[in-house]
């Protein structure tokens, strides 16, 4: 990715945050990891510095969707972009994920390579 970017990563399952979070720091990327919708929550309004972040659906406390409608209605604009992780069939959560204000959603277990074509995306960087 170009340039070193800001990433929320909030997730209950320590295997996939740990694995994220070194994936993303290898990258140069700042890298911020929660493992609950109220800390992810937190987070983002303490700071609202993040450039994207990824959210699973079913955490403690808050879940993804609340975490993300939130942040959405605080910042609008300037949210950072939303992707949205989950174990849940896709087709079904996709509508209730793009309701929240998430701008895409990926199906658990995925391949970091088809989640960073998916951030860069987001953030409309181009593939290296």
């Amino acid at each position: 990715m170009a340039g070193e970017k800001r990433i929320l990563i909030a997730d209950d399952d320590p295997d996939i945050a740990d694995l994220l979070e070194t994936y993303y720091r290898k990258k140069g990327h700042n890298v911020t990891v929660v493992g609950n919708g109220k800390d992810a929550l937190r987070m983002m309004m303490e700071t609202g510095k993040f450039d994207i972040a990824l959210l699973d659906v079913m955490m403690p406390y808050i879940d993804g969707y609340h975490v993300a409608y939130e942040i959405t209605s605080k910042f609008g604009a300037d949210a950072p972009k939303i992707i949205i992780m989950t174990s849940r069939d896709v087709a079904s959560e996709k509508g209730i994920a793009m309701l929240s204000g998430a701008l895409d959603v990926v199906q658990k277990p995925f391949t970091l390579e088809d989640l960073d074509k998916r951030v860069k995306a987001l953030l409309g960087e181009q593939e290296e």
